[in-house]
């Protein structure tokens, strides 16, 4: 979906050179399994969050270590940097903003200031 986006953007990073041959052997059931786990993460960001959790709650960082490790683990090398612009652009892209924010509406927020505190510490 945002592939030729994201190859037009970054083809000349590390990180995508990363991505690219991380998963050039993925099967379709390696994609699914990575993208339920990408959304179990996102889902548990909005519980907590309607649970009434800050994003400086233990757990939410927590969260925010295992959302870094899931992208290094499965896409690319996620630096504390990279990170970061993430979550700017969970909030600031309403593609995402609009994916995320339908486990609970202001997940996407709730994300990128618990991203923006995991950073600074």
């Amino acid at each position: 979906m945002y592939e030729k986006e994201v190859e037009q953007k970054w083809q000349n990073t590390d990180e995508y050179k990363e991505y690219k041959a991380k998963t050039k052997n993925y099967s379709i059931d390696d994609w699914n399994k990575i993208n339920n786990m990408m959304e179990n993460i996102f889902r548990e960001f909005a519980l907590l969050m309607n649970d009434g959790k800050n994003p400086n709650d233990s757990n939410v960082q927590y969260l925010v270590k295992l959302l870094q490790k899931h992208i290094t683990d499965n896409y690319y090398t996620c630096s504390n940097d990279i990170l970061k612009g993430l979550g700017q652009m969970y909030i600031s892209d309403d593609r995402f903003k609009s994916n995320i924010d339908k486990y609970s509406i202001g997940t996407s927020k709730f994300i990128n200031d618990a991203i923006i505190k995991y950073t600074k510490d």
